[in-house]
């Protein structure tokens, strides 16, 4: 089963629109917020979306938890738990949620690691990257023994070197 991940979109909706025309494969959208969309804009209709910083609408939640396939998301923008620091506090949140994956954005780096257990993903932004210049987002495949990851730039594709595999903790 394949999620796409994005976050810090910033305004962008046609780009939006794009992602979901060129993976016509993935099953879930997942917007990890500061669309600064409205909720109603067609370019996140498909999309489980929080709220970010930048986002002035309070329909969009906070946090999500949301069942995909056998595995717990947990979905978060990052900047209520700190994430620009470190992800103690977002790690804490995801084990009370018992999430096996936690997705957030906010400090528009790009960066995905397991820790005990739970998949953190970050896809970096599609508008304003910060230590790249690539313009990244994810596509995970969930698979029944780990998880593969492929990072991809909206202008160029996938980027390769980036991808990543990460095995289930027995």
């Amino acid at each position: 089963m394949k999620v796409l991940i994005v976050s810090d979109s910033h305004g962008m909706s046609t780009e939006l629109k794009k992602l979901k025309e060129l993976h016509s494969e993935v099953e879930h959208f997942i917007h990890c917020g500061d669309s600064e969309l409205a909720p109603n804009d067609p370019a996140i209709k498909d999309f489980v979306i929080v709220r970010g910083n930048c986002d002035f609408y309070d329909e969009f939640p906070e946090d999500v938890v949301k069942r995909i396939g056998d595995r717990t998301f947990f979905i978060t923008h990052g900047h209520r738990y700190s994430v620009k620091s470190d992800i103690l506090k977002l790690s804490y949140r995801a084990k009370e949620e018992a999430a096996d994956i936690a997705c957030f954005g906010h400090s528009h780096y790009l960066g995905a690691e397991m820790i005990y257990g739970t998949l953190f993903i970050n896809p970096g932004s599609i508008r304003l990257p910060r230590g790249r210049r690539e313009r990244t987002y994810v596509i995970l495949n969930m698979l029944e023994n780990g998880y593969e990851l492929k990072v991809y730039d909206i202008d160029r594709g996938e980027i390769p070197e980036l991808g990543q595999v990460f095995p289930l903790s027995n």
